[in-house]
């Protein structure tokens, strides 16, 4: 049985008086009103996370993640951190290939290989961020240019270190412009994954993977996009910085 997965990515958002003060109203409230087994992923800043992790201590519900790492171990990359670090601290998940890194950071599919490879030798689980953009979508190279990305990123693993990834897809075009994918758009790209995934790996290995939907989801549309049969839950942006609509967000994941 695949999880259900609610992440929230709070990307560069947030003094450390105003994270503290998130993620304690987060774990109040999802405590307090979420009675499904969703799992939920909290990732700020990697300069909030040491401060933060005492206040999910005991939460098996709320883990925490870290929005990207570096695909080398250590070494003279100023400014950069490592899955190994991360591991040091006794973070969960780490974000990986999502599209603000790969448009404004240049991330490649080979090197997004090397990432993933870094996160899995060091006990992390990679939310794996794939999509498309809109002029691939209108195209129609949109199904091609995703599978690429899976097969180019993620299909050199063996089947026991893939059942440790998560995917999500994220929509360019949705991503912070307010649009989003339709619920019929967003199960047509997950089913499409979920078969891409079961012609490397086979069906149980597909089944059990989780996919998540990443691009403009909020309170409004999650209910519709999480009932969907391929989507198992979503990468939050914007949502995720309020407390109570990511609270919303989560309970819609049933």
């Amino acid at each position: 049985m695949r999880k259900k997965i609610v992440a929230g990515n709070w990307k560069m958002n947030k003094t450390l008086d105003e994270a503290v003060a998130l993620v304690s109203e987060v774990v109040n409230m999802i405590n307090d009103e979420v009675t499904s087994d969703v799992q939920v992923v909290l990732c700020p800043p990697a300069l909030y996370l040491t401060t933060l992790k005492p206040y999910l201590e005991g939460q098996s519900r709320i883990a925490l993640g870290a929005q990207n790492c570096h695909e080398k171990t250590s070494g003279a990359y100023t400014g950069e951190i490592s899955a190994q670090m991360l591991k040091s601290i006794n973070v969960s998940y780490v974000i990986l290939g999502h599209s603000e890194r790969r448009q404004y950071f240049g991330e490649t599919n080979a090197q997004l290989a090397e990432k993933v490879n870094s996160a899995l030798a060091n006990g992390l689980t990679p939310i794996f961020c794939c999509g498309e953009s809109l002029e691939q979508r209108e195209s129609g190279v949109h199904l091609d240019f995703v599978r690429t990305q899976l097969t180019e990123s993620l299909f050199h693993l063996s089947p026991e270190q893939f059942a440790n990834i998560v995917i999500a897809y994220e929509p360019i075009w949705a991503i912070g412009t307010g649009l989003t994918a339709s619920s019929a758009q967003a199960q047509e790209m997950h089913e499409m994954l979920r078969q891409h995934i079961a012609s490397q790996y086979g069906q149980e290995v597909a089944d059990n993977t989780s996919i998540l939907y990443g691009g403009s989801a909020n309170e409004k549309n999650a209910a519709e996009l999480f009932a969907q049969p391929d989507v198992d839950g979503g990468l939050i942006g914007g949502a995720s910085l309020k407390s109570r609509e990511f609270t919303t967000v989560v309970k819609a994941n049933k």
